[in-house]
């Protein structure tokens, strides 16, 4: 029953739940490497983790019945003046009791990285976006008055000290006596002497009002405003805090990243990363400081996402960051990096002056990730739930106005009828009867596209294409779909624009499982199914050509088609290199076509009208690479060449005989014959060694060449003998297909 139950649960909520437990246990610092190629289910772990660690926090307060509670995450008037209070007079003590509470507060930070990707530093947008979150969750007045009357860097620079005390907070103190205690005896003393002041006046004074002369006039104008003198002198204190604390609210940490980084001789140097690194202790000094007035751990998990489509200097940049400022020991902080592993170990790869001559991309990661954690890929249960969410989701959509309206309104409308002038058009000369029915036309079509589609009848259709994907029962393409969610979104869309194609141009529609299929095989396989196209449409070019005029062979299958042409692809594999990594599994390829689904040239011909998700940017690069080489084969038809794929299926008898054609020596058979010399050795060995075992003369030499490797121009020569460098296993071979 335990494992039924698992297997009903969404795999990302499993992992999701795992994760957050982990991180629940772990001390931090720590930085986490969220890995998964769909960054929706980035999304969708990140956004399960908050749920399940906000609930780990709430289950920890209800259990917890050993001393105080926790405060209030959203505090009273009563917190605030008593945290205002705090941060003036006090200082937190750091316990074994409150470092150890089981309590815990998470607040999470999300920092797209492609917001900020227009900045010079990307580092310095994710430590403002920190910082502004910080102040935005506890308040800038807080944030303000714990940089006046808390921070201490000399003091705050070291380690916090436990001490076995049961106390957690300490009066600040001037020699013995506290600090609020001075404050409050000034105030008392300063109202007991002005009080009476104020109420009976100076003896000056009355000796002035009962008619004695005063000689000097500036000593009486010093007693009429020497009462107000006393607050003036009270209120100076005052009025250097308040500016203090108006210059903290105003020039904020944002407002110092910013100048830094316009000041070209601060930017250029260590001094900007010092200061940030210095404000960065400060925000962590202020946690630890309301982790005592809340009386919880509070610890803040920075998800960082999209760092995997910035450049790779910028990248880097991050990844610093993380291991110079938020890696300190004691430090509250929990970085998620949710990327791409693959893109992002690319970019890292490519960045400039990061790694040296022993490093590599893995190395450096290992160095900043403390816990790897890679989201497996969707099981063929979960792909085919997921497709499913997405299906409903996309139901519930509002619907757009009908099509059959629209018809209504347009076959009326008179920019799209048929006009009397549109039929007489038809009795005019040649010349203007290709001229004017162009508009005559282009009404028609929309007029018969608008008023005669079968909503019904493609809504029916769209379904059951989607039920073949999301149901296990019909058909096996849950193991073929991608788990990535915006793969998913390309195959319904696409889906339901062929059905959409198919219904308008009134052609019979195939059986859902084989459309549904198609839009499958064009989204996972683009490359291969361009040069599939590109095949057959060159074969039928070529039956053209020489003559015949006969049809293809459309009982042939696609696999049969490439099967036989994978020779051709594999040797010209290192031109079109980009376009074949876009491709899935290769072997999932042949399985798709050579057993499950078998789709005939036929059926290509029918689904060629259709297709829609298919870049035919790749086939023409594939028709561009193909005729070039045609080129090649017109000089080894003039020299009686052999092709590539006659020699690849020669064994070593056939290579003697066709020597013995050529009237060699027997000698060379007999070297031949010694050394197993077949079609795949003389195609992928390197010309040298070849002439090297055969002994043979530069004019045999060159008679052997161009029988079986084709004709090679001579400034091409050295490019023809040797492999290519990207790809050792490949060797360019000109003697065409």
């Amino acid at each position: 029953m335990a494992i039924e139950k698992v297997t009903d649960i969404p795999s990302d909520n499993v992992y999701a739940y795992a994760l957050s437990k982990t991180l629940t246990k772990v001390s931090s610092p720590v930085t986490v490497g969220l890995y998964s190629e769909c960054q929706n289910r980035i999304n969708m772990v990140l956004k399960n983790i908050e749920v399940y660690m906000n609930q780990e926090a709430k289950r920890r307060e209800e259990k917890y019945t050993k001393g105080a509670k926790p405060r209030s995450i959203t505090p009273s008037i009563s917190d605030v003046l008593s945290l205002i209070l705090r941060l003036l007079f006090y200082r937190p003590v750091w316990t074994e009791q409150n470092q150890n509470t089981k309590n815990i507060r998470y607040m999470f930070v999300r920092f797209s990285a492609w917001h900020f990707a227009g900045s010079d530093l990307l580092w310095a947008g994710l430590v403002m976006q920190l910082t502004k979150a910080i102040q935005n969750n506890f308040g800038k007045l807080q944030l303000g008055l714990f940089r006046i009357a808390q921070h201490d860097e000399e003091k705050d620079g070291g380690k916090k000290k436990i001490e076995d005390i049961s106390k957690h907070w300490r009066s600040k103190k001037l020699g013995c006596i506290p600090i609020w205690a001075l404050i409050l005896i000034g105030f008392i003393g300063s109202l007991l002497i002005l009080i009476p002041l104020i109420i009976f006046g100076f003896p000056d004074l009355k000796k002035h009002q009962e008619g004695e002369k005063v000689e000097d006039p500036v000593v009486m104008v010093h007693w009429k405003v020497s009462p107000s003198l006393y607050l003036v002198f009270l209120q100076l204190e005052l009025c250097d805090l308040y500016y203090c604390l108006l210059k903290n609210l105003i020039f904020n940490q944002d407002l110092k990243i910013r100048q830094g980084l316009d000041n070209k001789k601060v930017s250029q140097q260590l001094g900007l990363m010092h200061e940030v690194r210095k404000e960065m202790r400060l925000l962590c000094c202020f946690i630890y400081f309301m982790e005592i007035f809340e009386r919880r751990r509070i610890r803040v998990v920075l998800e960082i996402t999209n760092l995997d489509r910035c450049t790779p200097k910028k990248i880097v940049g991050v990844l610093d960051a993380i291991n110079i400022l938020l890696s300190d020991d004691e430090s509250p902080f929990i970085s998620v990096l949710a990327v791409d592993p693959e893109v992002l170990v690319g970019q890292v790869q490519q960045a400039e002056d990061c790694l040296s001559k022993r490093d590599s991309a893995y190395d450096f990661l290992d160095r900043i990730i403390t816990l790897p954690f890679t989201v497996p890929p969707l099981s063929d249960v979960s792909k085919s739930i997921v497709f499913g969410n997405i299906v409903r989701g996309q139901s519930e959509m509002p619907e757009d106005i009908p099509l059959e309206e629209t018809g209504e309104l347009a076959a009326g409308c008179p920019a799209t009828s048929v006009s009397v002038e549109d039929e007489c058009s038809v009795k005019y000369s040649e010349t203007e009867e290709q001229a004017i029915p162009l508009i005559a036309k282009k009404g028609n079509v929309e007029t018969f596209a608008a008023a005669e589609l079968n909503l019904e009848e493609v809504d029916k259709l769209t379904e059951s294409a989607f039920s073949c994907i999301s149901s296990r029962d019909k058909s096996k393409l849950q193991t073929y779909i991608s788990g990535d969610t915006m793969s998913m979104r390309r195959v319904i869309n696409s889906i339901r624009v062929t059905i959409m194609i198919m219904e308008t141009r009134k052609l019979e529609p195939p059986p859902p499982d084989k459309i549904a299929a198609w839009v499958v095989l064009a989204d996972l396989w683009p490359c291969r199914l361009s040069w599939i196209l590109q095949c057959v449409e060159d074969d039928q070019q070529s039956d053209e050509i020489d003559g015949s005029f006969c049809a293809a062979d459309n009982t042939k299958t696609l696999w049969e088609v490439f099967n036989y042409n994978s020779l051709e692809l594999c040797i010209i594999g290192h031109t079109v290199e980009n376009f074949l990594e876009r491709d899935g599994d290769p072997e999932l390829f042949e399985v798709f076509l050579r057993k499950d689904f078998k789709f005939t040239v036929g059926e290509l011909e029918m689904f060629k009208l259709c297709t829609v998700n298919l870049n035919y940017s790749i086939k023409n690069e594939l028709a561009r690479v193909r005729g070039s080489r045609r080129l090649k084969r017109a000089g080894r038809n003039a020299f009686l060449s052999l092709s590539s794929r006659t020699v690849m299926n020669m064994k070593t008898e056939a290579i003697c005989q066709e020597l013995s054609k050529l009237s060699f020596p027997e000698k060379y058979l007999n070297t031949v014959r010694e050394n197993f010399i077949d079609g795949r050795t003389i195609l992928f060995s390197d010309p040298r060694d070849l002439r090297q075992v055969l002994q043979m003369t530069l004019g045999e030499w060159m008679t052997f060449k161009i029988r079986f490797l084709g004709v090679t121009p001579s400034n091409r020569t050295a490019q023809a003998k040797t492999p290519d460098a990207t790809n050792p296993g490949v060797v360019i071979c000109p003697s065409g297909q």
